[in-house]
């Protein structure tokens, strides 16, 4: 049995995808889909959190 309910899947494509290097990627949809900022400085923030400054500006 899967530990993880359906609802916290990941699913490729929508919620994440990889680079060239093998790197995972959240999408935009994952970000709201997760409802905060992780103030990470992800490369898809839709709350546009800038890291350099550490503020976000949406």
């Amino acid at each position: 049995m899967d530990n993880q309910s359906s609802k916290n899947k990941l699913i490729p494509g929508e919620d994440y995808y990889l680079t060239p290097e093998g790197y995972k990627v959240f999408t935009e949809q994952f970000h709201l889909k997760r409802g905060y900022c992780c103030k990470n400085g992800c490369r898809h923030c839709p709350y546009g959190y800038n890291k350099n400054t550490g503020t976000i500006k949406k």
